[in-house]
């Protein structure tokens, strides 16, 4: 399984992954704008990826949540403030939030399968 954090902006995402099977892991940043993020996600599934991933709780991920059902990928969302207090490190930048975001920190509260 593919568990991905994803640290989730209007324009871009920054994500962290691993790869529990081969423990394979990266960072990579994603444009919304030029359909890169929607690029990789499809890319995934056409791999044959089993994918988890996990965010936290935004206004503006309606259209991430539409593709990840339509994708068929497990998708956990947390509550930013309860994330938040979880963190030891407070310094906050956009890759720090994305390792953090993978689901294996805190529990299912949301799945579109």
């Amino acid at each position: 399984m593919l568990i991905i954090g994803c640290d989730y902006h209007p324009s871009v995402q920054q994500i962290a992954f691993v790869d529990t099977q081969t423990g394979d892991y990266g960072e990579h940043r994603l444009k919304h704008s030029d359909g890169e993020a929607e690029k990789f996600y499809r890319g995934l599934k056409l791999s044959g990826a089993s994918v988890r991933v996990g965010l936290e709780a935004t206004g503006h991920t309606r259209w991430f949540e539409r593709l990840l059902a339509e994708l068929g990928y497990e998708l956990w969302i947390g509550d930013a403030a309860q994330i938040t207090a979880m963190r030891v490190r407070k310094q906050k930048t956009d890759d720090s939030v994305a390792k953090f975001n993978r689901p294996r920190r805190w529990g299912r509260t949301k799945s579109t399968n």
